[in-house]
């Protein structure tokens, strides 16, 4: 048995979602959201470099000149499917696994907000998926493309760096593409991405302009594109959106994005009561009042929008904290330590509204 292979079967075997491996130290996992040594022995720079060796996909050893850091995707026979990240440390490769559940989980099954359901079954737009690093964004875009893929027969092409999970074809037609396997890069997957009969796009993470601009253009033309982004809220998402491109073209962006949006979602990982975490999602729709507040570039109100939207199916993360915590999922504390505005939190679980948004956008 290779050492990956005796570390990753303990892991899954223990329930863990991630793995992190260095040198002179033991195999650390996290279980539960919580970092719990493995038991295993220490592992020198020397075992280190033998597992990459040992793993690393065929198209990354080719290359003239090693990459210091690497993504990529790892299959272990009788494991599990793994993504990794490998990066130097002193000289020495260090390495993180994240393990990809075979199956997917749907949108009820994670406890995800019912209204995702019909957000992911939109004929066109943009879906944009926020969030920190390991916050699930992953999980929960699977769990979107499985709600097409079940209810609607589409063609969906993803664009992933690395593949996570793996589809299998029920009401849909789906073909995955890894950069480095299938694509040399984004750029070129998303030049040739329209000529491919798309219904679906799934760019695994907004990365530029580029890809900015391919999902906006198919969005125009009729396609449902989703992606992720890494920013921390909703509203701050347009403003992350409008970053990547020189200051002359964002007025003629922002009024693309304001007739294209879909819905933005933002989340949070929250521990359970349970045991495990629960995602707590901000929700931005683009309804007429959103809409108009972005053509018009008063995106400082948005938050305002997204606390009196409720209607609508949005909510802050103040108010998705509350529902869990109501509901028994999630213990006080962890919600607080989790709410952007704690203390706003703390006086709504005594049941003092102060109704602020309604304030602004009525100013």
């Amino acid at each position: 048995m290779s050492i990956a292979q005796n570390i990753l079967a303990k892991a899954v075997a223990m329930d863990a979602s991630d793995v992190h491996l260095k040198a002179d130290a033991p195999p650390f996992f996290r279980v539960r959201g919580v970092l719990v040594e493995s038991g295993l022995p220490k592992l020198s720079g020397d075992d280190l470099k033998r597992t990459v060796q040992d793993i690393l996909p065929a198209h990354l050893t080719k290359k003239p000149e090693p990459d210091l850091e690497m993504d990529f995707s790892h299959y272990e026979d009788g494991v599990g499917r793994f993504r990794v990240n490998v990066f130097m440390s002193r000289h020495i490769p260090t390495l993180a696994f994240r393990y990809v559940k075979t199956r997917i989980p749907t949108i009820e099954e994670l406890h995800l907000p019912p209204i995702l359901e019909s957000l992911a079954l939109k004929d066109s737009g943009i879906i944009m998926l926020c969030g920190a690093t390991s916050s699930g964004k992953s999980t929960t875009l699977a769990a979107l493309l499985d709600c097409v893929n079940r209810h609607q027969r589409c063609r969906i092409i993803t664009i992933e760096d690395p593949m996570e999970y793996i589809f299998t074809d029920m009401q849909s037609v789906i073909t995955q593409r890894e950069v480095g396997l299938d694509t040399p890069s984004f750029h070129s997957a998303l030049k040739h991405v329209m000529r491919q009969d798309p219904d679906v796009i799934m760019i695994g993470e907004m990365r530029d302009s580029i890809s900015l601009s391919v999902a906006l253009s198919a969005a125009e033309t009729g396609h449902l594109v989703l992606s992720t982004l890494h920013v921390n809220t909703a509203a701050q998402s347009v403003h992350r959106i409008l970053d990547f491109f020189p200051n002359n073209e964002r007025d003629q962006v922002r009024m693309t994005l304001a007739g294209n949006l879909a819905a933005v979602l933002c989340q949070r990982l929250v521990p359970a009561k349970q045991g495990g975490v629960m995602a707590a999602v901000e929700i931005m729709i683009n309804t007429p009042t959103v809409r108009k507040l972005i053509s018009e570039n008063k995106l400082d109100v948005l938050q305002a929008a997204i606390e009196t939207g409720t209607e609508d199916g949005m909510q802050t993360f103040n108010q998705a904290l509350l529902k869990m915590i109501k509901s028994g999922i999630v213990t006080e504390k962890n919600g607080m330590a989790c709410s952007p505005s704690p203390e706003q939190l703390k006086m709504n679980l005594q049941g003092i509204f102060l109704d602020e948004g309604r304030r602004i956008l009525g100013g």
